[in-house]
């Protein structure tokens, strides 16, 4: 069997849990994945499956579209909402004007810090793993390419934004760095990927949905590259 199914990853998964999950249900041998999602993230997760894995670096590659929230005010060891969080962000008094000057600053290309709670290897530990014991270690930034991001709502401490960007940028880290652009830290508490190069949120199967197919029904629902 082979092609591409698109999953809306739920929230509490990590992308490996899908693949693992699918490859188990359906005795598959070879899965993969194109462009990991964070736990708390939602939303397209490309899964290839059989020779397809051998084009995962094309898709890896893809544009991707988000849409998420972030909460101004208050920080989070991890950058959203599942990590510790510190301040309710109830101070928060920005104008709209000022809070879009912050998010324009991150529009073009730009060089991006990785969150230390990151999958990105360090001497061969991966940063979440030194993370977790307390250790923080500098790493070199990486050029990114946010095409546009907008504002959809503010409603303080949230603010509500749609943004696309090339692979390799943390979402996590822009909303961090929003934060200190505008002085008062800052954390992603919503992210769902809308979309990754041609495949769209609309494509998407659960993995409720999935749990109800047979290996016929699965073949129904792939895609061709």
């Amino acid at each position: 069997m082979d092609g591409i199914l698109i999953v809306d990853k739920p929230q509490g998964m990590t992308s490996h849990d899908v693949v693992d999950f699918i490859r188990k249900k359906f005795a598959l041998k070879k899965v993969g994945h194109a462009g990991t999602l964070d736990p708390m993230a939602t939303g397209v997760l490309v899964v290839l499956i059989g020779k397809s894995t051998k084009s995962s670096q094309h898709f890896i590659s893809d544009d991707k579209d988000y849409e998420g929230e972030l909460i101004l005010g208050s920080t989070s060891d991890t950058g959203d909402a599942w990590g510790k969080v510190e301040g309710t962000g109830t101070e928060v008094a920005y104008t709209a004007e000022e809070i879009k000057a912050a998010f324009d600053k991150f529009e073009g290309e730009t060089q991006q810090f990785p969150p230390m709670y990151s999958a990105i290897k360090h001497k061969g530990k991966k940063l979440y793993e030194l993370a977790r014991k307390g250790i923080t270690v500098e790493v070199e930034p990486r050029k990114i390419s946010v095409k546009n991001i907008r504002i959809l709502k503010i409603g303080l401490p949230a603010v509500s934004f749609r943004l696309t960007c090339s692979k390799g940028t943390y979402v996590r880290q822009i909303a961090i760095d929003i934060g200190k652009a505008l002085g008062c830290g800052a954390h992603l508490s919503r992210l769902i990927r809308t979309r990754s190069g041609k495949f769209n949120i609309s494509d998407a199967v659960t993995i409720d949905r999935i749990k109800e197919f047979s290996p016929a029904d699965l073949e129904k629902a792939l895609c061709s590259i």
